[in-house]
C-alpha cells in the first residue's frame, strides 16, 4: 500500500515541528549552562566572566518563552514540561548565582554574608511556587526574585555593603508584596518602546561591565552610556510603579 504525498508532507511537517520544539528546550537548557559558566567564574574570582555569564544566562531567558510559544512545545513536545524547566533553569541564575555572588564577592558585611544568601535562597523557593507570579496582563507579581538584576546594580553601582544588606532586605518582603514589574516581550502595552529600551538596557549593561575591567579614556562615551543605562532602568522603574498603582489591565 502506497503512501500518499499528503501524508509524507505531514510527516514531515510533525518531524520538523518536533525538531524544533527540542531546539528550543535545548536554547531554555543552555541558559543552566551558561549559569554554570558563570559559577566557575565567580570560585576563579573572574568577576566580570561571572557577570558576563549571567547576562547572557538572562538573554536566552529573557527570548525562550516566545519562542516556545512560536514553537507550541506544549503541544508537540507534552511530555517535556517546558514551565517547568524553564523554573529550574531560572532558579539556579535568579538566585543560586547572585546568592553565590553576593557572598563571594563580599557584596554584604561579612557577618551578615551568608543569612542574606540564605534569605535570597529561601524566598525564591516561594517565588518559583507562586502559580499567580505572573498576573493576568502577563507583569510579574511581586519582587520575583530579580536577584541577578539586583546584583548587576550593586557592581555597576558600587554601593555599600550596608546600602545592599538594606536593598536585599526590602526586596525579600517586596517577594510578597502584590507589586507589578513588567516583562518587557509580553506585556503588551509600550510593546514598541519596551523592547528597544530592553535592548538599550542590555548593551549598555555590558559595555559597563568591560569597562569596569578595561578601562578607557573616552570619559565622554562612558558617561553617556552609563545615562543612557540609567535612563533606561527608570523606564522600566517607572512603568512597574504606575502599573502596581494602576488598576488598569493591559
Amino acid at each position: 500500500m502506497s503512501i500518499s504525498e499528503t501524508e509524507i508532507n505531514e510527516k514531515k511537517h510533525k518531524a520538523r515541528a518536533k525538531a524544533a520544539a527540542w531546539a528550543v528546550h535545548s536554547f531554555t537548557t543552555s541558559g543552566i549552562v551558561l549559569g554554570f559558566l558563570g559559577l566557575i567564574a565567580v570560585f576563579e574570582g573572574k568577576q566580570e566572566l561571572a557577570f558576563i555569564f549571567m547576562g547572557l544566562a538572562l538573554l536566552v531567558d529573557g527570548v525562550d518563552g516566545t519562542l516556545a510559544r512560536l514553537a507550541k512545545v506544549s503541544q508537540v513536545t507534552p511530555q517535556v514540561d517546558g514551565a517547568s524547566l524553564d523554573n529550574v533553569v531560572d532558579m539556579f541564575n535568579y538566585s543560586v548565582l547572585p546568592a553565590l555572588m553576593i557572598y563571594w564577592f563580599e557584596m554584604v558585611p561579612e557577618d551578615f554574608s551568608i543569612p542574606a544568601a540564605a534569605a535570597i535562597m529561601a524566598v525564591s523557593c516561594y517565588t518559583f511556587a507562586d502559580t499567580s507570579m505572573k498576573t493576568s496582563d502577563y507583569y510579574f507579581k511581586g519582587f520575583a526574585a530579580f536577584w541577578n538584576v539586583l546584583v548587576l546594580y550593586f557592581f555597576l553601582l558600587e554601593t555599600s555593603q550596608f546600602t545592599n544588606l538594606i536593598v536585599i532586605g526590602v526586596c525579600c518582603i517586596l517577594t510578597f508584596a502584590p507589586i507589578k514589574l513588567i516583562h518587557p516581550l509580553r506585556v503588551k502595552a509600550w510593546r514598541p518602546i519596551t523592547i528597544p529600551m530592553t535592548v538599550l538596557w542590555g548593551a549598555t549593561s555590558f559595555r559597563l561591565i568591560h569597562e569596569r575591567f578595561q578601562p578607557n579614556e573616552a570619559g565622554t562615551i562612558s558617561n553617556l552610556i552609563f545615562w543612557l543605562w540609567i535612563a533606561s532602568s527608570f523606564y522600566f522603574f517607572g512603568i512597574s510603579v504606575i502599573r502596581t498603582i494602576s488598576k488598569q489591565t493591559q
